[in-house]
């Protein structure tokens, strides 16, 4: 499997405030950012797989309703996710 604990771990301690800080929005939009890059491989591979890109589109939105929530919130904590995470907006 791609994603087992030990990743998910892993990008909570990078983008969290420690491992176990699986909720705030820093870590959640990492994670989801990870899932994104995943599927977007499987989706160029089988073009017809709509269920997996339905997914995608989920995905991505409910991690720009994070990125929403962060910049009304804390711009700066905004910016700096996009920036570690390599995001274009």
């Amino acid at each position: 499997m791609y994603l087992d604990k030990a990743k998910k771990a892993e990008i909570f301690a990078e983008y969290g405030k420690k491992a176990e800080n699986t909720g705030s929005a820093e870590s959640q939009i990492a994670l989801f950012t990870f899932r994104i890059k995943h599927l977007t491989e499987h989706v160029k591979a089988n073009r017809k797989d709509f269920v997996t890109t339905r997914s995608l589109t989920q995905l991505v939105g409910k991690r720009r309703a994070l990125l929403d929530y962060l910049y009304a919130r804390d711009i700066e904590r905004y910016r700096a996710i996009i920036k570690a995470l390599g995001l274009r907006k």
